[in-house]
C-alpha cells in the first residue's frame, strides 16, 4: 500500500501555482493588484512576446523593507488581512499566494525601497531558489521583474498560447484593471511600442470612453443609482451602440474585475427587449455594496465571486441599467452607415446608363443642337428610362411656433411608404415608421400593467400537475407569492410535483411542463429567476409587432407628425424592440457637404 507521505516546498509551490499562474496575464493580474494595494499613483507595465519572455511591473507605492520582502516570498504571508476577518476584505489581494506562485514557475526579480529608506534592496527566486539578493537603485516604490514563465516546467509551457493571444490576455487584463481606477496613472508598453498612457485623475467616464471606444462617449449614458447600502455607477452602451462578442462588457464589483455569469444574465435580462438575439451591449459597471454581502474567496484567481442575496443584486443592475437607458429616451447610435454615406458621396464620373440612352449619338456641344420643349414624346421616353418616384408628398399644415423644440422635427414626406423624411431645427431626420411605433406600442402595454407585473392571469379548466425533481419544487415554492403576482399561480402538490392553476394571460398557452422546469433551472443557476418575466416580454414583443403600423402603409402628414410626437414621449424610442435603431439624423453640415457647400 503507498504510503502518505508530505510534499517538498517546492512541489506545493508549483501545485499552487497551478491555480493562480494559469498564463502570463494571470500573473501581470497579480503583480498589478499588487501595486495598486500598495497605494500607487502611476503604474508602468512593460512586456514582451506577450509575456511569454518578460512581464516588468514598476509602481511608485508604499515599498518593502528587505525583511519585508523575505517575507513577501512565502506562502500565506500578507500584509492585507490585519485580523482574521477575511469576510472584510477590501483590498485586490488577500491570500498571499501570488508572489512565492510565480516565484516558484519562473525567474523573479523583485526589487523595492520605502520611501524613507535611501536605498532599495533587490531578490532574485528562480522557480522557487533564491540565487541573488543585494542593493538595489530605485525610485521609491517597486519594480518586479518575471522572465521565462515554465521554463523548468515544459509540460505547463507547452499548453500556454502564441504571443499574439497572450498579449492580448495581457492588454485585457491592464484594460480592467485601469478602468476600475482612473485616479491611477497607467502605462502599458508591448516590445518597442506605447499602447496605453492614461493620465491619473480621470472622470470615470473619460477613462472608460479612452479604453473601451472613443464612440460610446456619444452613444451610451452614465449610471449613478444607489438602492440601500449598494450603489452602481459605470457607462452603459445605447442598445443600437452593440457588438457581435460580449468582449466589451466589464463588470466589477467594489473595484474588482470580475467573470460573474449572475452579473452576465442580468445585463443580458436588462438589454432583452433591446438587442437581437446575436448582438451584445458595450458596458462598463461598478457595483459597489458592503464587503461583508460578497465572498470574493471563491476561488485563488479572484474573479469569480458570490452575493448574499443574488437576487436583490441581479433585480438591482437589471432595474438600474433599465432606468439609465429609458433617461436617453430618443436617443439611438446616430451614425449613419459609412458604406451608404460613401455612396451618397461619390460624384459619377460619367452618365449613368439611363441618361446616356436618351442623349446617345447627339452632340449636345454644337450650337445647332436645340432644346425641345417638352412634349408628350419626350415624357414618354422618360417613363421607360427613369424610375418613377417612390416618394409621397403633401402640401403641410401650419405648423405651430413651438416646432423648433421638437427634437425629431417635423413631417416633410413620407419615402417609399416605409420612412418618414421630417424636417428638425439642426438636420435631417428619416424614420421607420414601422420600427418606431413598435417600440410606442409595447411600452403601451408595459404601461397598461402588462409588462414586470402581471395582474391578469388565464385559469385552466383542469389544474395541471407537474412533476419535478424535489429540489426544483423546493426552489419554485419560495417563489410562489411572486409568481401569482406575475400571473402564475401555483402551488406544492406532494414532494416531486407542483400544481399549476393558472399561466399568465400573456401565455396561456404555454407548456406548463416546459414553463414550470425552465423557471427552476433558471432558480437553480441564479438563485432567483427573471424569466418569467422575459418571457412575457418575449410574448408582448411579439403582440406589439403585429399591432404596430406595418412597413407600406400610406400616412398622411397629421398621422406623421403624431407619430413623432409620440416617440419623443416614449421611452427606448431609439431603438425597435429588436435592437434597430428607428430614426437617424444628418446634420445640416453633412448634407451641406453632400453637395459641395461645406
Amino acid at each position: 500500500m503507498p504510503q502518505i507521505r508530505r510534499l517538498p516546498e517546492t512541489l506545493i509551490n508549483r501545485i499552487a501555482a497551478g491555480e493562480v499562474v494559469e498564463r502570463p496575464a494571470s500573473a501581470l493580474k497579480e503583480l498589478v493588484e499588487n501595486s495598486i494595494d500598495a497605494g500607487a499613483r502611476q503604474i508602468a507595465v512593460s512586456i514582451i512576446d506577450g509575456g511569454l519572455s518578460r512581464i516588468e511591473v514598476t509602481d511608485d507605492g508604499c515599498g518593502m523593507t528587505p525583511e519585508e520582502m523575505e517575507l513577501a516570498l512565502e506562502r500565506h504571508a500578507t500584509s492585507k488581512l490585519p485580523d482574521e476577518a477575511i469576510e472584510q476584505v477590501a483590498t485586490l489581494g488577500f491570500r498571499g499566494e501570488a508572489l512565492p506562485s510565480i516565484a516558484s514557475v519562473a525567474r523573479l526579480s523583485l526589487e523595492s525601497r520605502p520611501r524613507e529608506a535611501e536605498e532599495g534592496w533587490r531578490r532574485v527566486v528562480d522557480h522557487g531558489a533564491v540565487i541573488e539578493e543585494g542593493p538595489a537603485a530605485l525610485p521609491p516604490g517597486t519594480r518586479v521583474r518575471m522572465e521565462n514563465l515554465f521554463g523548468k516546467i515544459p509540460a505547463r509551457r507547452k499548453f500556454l498560447r502564441t504571443a499574439r493571444s497572450e498579449y492580448a490576455a495581457c492588454l485585457d487584463v491592464v484594460r480592467r484593471l485601469a478602468m476600475a481606477r482612473p485616479d491611477i496613472g497607467f502605462t502599458f508598453i508591448h516590445g518597442d511600442r506605447r499602447i496605453l498612457q492614461l493620465q491619473r485623475g480621470q472622470e470615470v467616464a473619460d477613462r472608460v470612453a479612452q479604453i473601451v471606444a472613443r464612440e460610446l462617449a456619444d452613444n451610451g449614458v452614465e449610471l449613478d443609482i444607489d438602492r440601500g447600502e449598494m450603489r452602481l455607477t459605470g457607462v452603459a452602451g445605447l442598445p443600437t451602440y452593440n457588438r457581435g462578442v460580449a468582449d466589451h462588457q466589464y463588470l466589477f464589483v467594489n473595484g474588482r474585475p470580475v467573470k460573474d455569469r449572475l452579473l452576465t444574465g442580468a445585463v443580458r435580462g436588462a438589454y432583452a427587449d433591446m438587442l437581437a438575439r446575436d448582438r451584445h451591449a458595450v458596458l462598463a459597471l461598478f457595483l459597489e455594496l458592503p464587503p461583508g454581502d460578497v465572498d470574493v474567496n471563491v476561488h485563488p484567481a479572484k474573479t469569480e465571486v458570490r452575493f448574499r442575496d443574488s437576487s436583490g443584486v441581479r433585480g438591482f443592475i437589471v432595474s438600474g441599467l433599465r432606468q439609465a437607458l429609458s433617461t436617453g429616451d430618443r436617443r439611438s447610435a446616430q451614425a449613419p452607415d459609412a458604406s451608404a454615406m460613401g455612396r451618397w458621396q461619390v460624384e459619377p464620373s460619367e452618365p449613368a446608363p439611363a441618361l446616356r440612352s436618351i442623349f446617345e449619338g447627339r452632340d449636345w456641344s454644337s450650337p445647332q443642337t436645340r432644346v425641345a420643349s417638352p412634349s408628350s414624346e419626350w415624357r414618354g421616353a422618360e417613363s421607360e428610362v427613369m424610375a418613377l418616384p417612390q416618394g409621397r408628398a403633401e402640401k403641410a399644415e401650419e405648423i405651430a411656433a413651438e416646432a423648433s423644440e421638437y427634437p425629431l422635427g417635423i413631417a416633410r414626406g413620407q419615402v417609399a411608404s416605409t420612412y418618414i423624411v421630417a424636417e428638425a431645427a439642426d438636420g435631417l431626420v428619416i424614420v421607420d415608421q414601422h420600427a418606431a411605433h413598435e417600440r410606442i406600442v409595447l411600452e403601451r402595454l408595459r404601461a397598461a400593467g402588462a409588462g414586470d407585473k402581471v395582474a391578469a392571469s388565464q385559469a385552466l379548466l383542469m389544474p395541471d400537475v407537474v412533476e419535478m425533481d424535489e429540489a426544483d419544487c423546493d426552489r419554485l415554492e419560495d417563489q410562489i407569492e411572486r409568481f401569482a403576482g406575475l400571473g402564475l399561480v401555483i402551488e406544492r402538490f406532494g414532494p416531486n410535483a407542483m400544481l399549476v392553476r393558472a399561466l399568465p394571460g400573456s401565455l396561456k398557452r404555454a407548456d406548463p411542463q416546459s414553463l414550470l422546469q425552465d423557471l427552476a433551472d433558471d432558480l437553480a443557476k441564479h438563485g432567483d429567476s427573471l424569466l418569467l418575466g422575459e418571457k412575457i416580454e418575449h410574448v408582448l414583443a411579439t403582440m406589439a409587432c403585429h399591432g404596430s403600423v406595418r412597413a407600406g402603409r400610406t400616412l398622411n402628414v397629421a398621422e406623421m407628425n403624431a407619430l413623432l410626437r409620440e416617440m419623443e414621449a416614449t421611452p427606448r424610442s431609439g431603438q425597435c424592440n429588436h435592437g434597430r435603431p428607428t430614426w437617424v439624423k444628418l446634420s445640416m453640415d453633412d448634407v451641406e457637404k453632400l453637395f459641395g457647400r461645406h
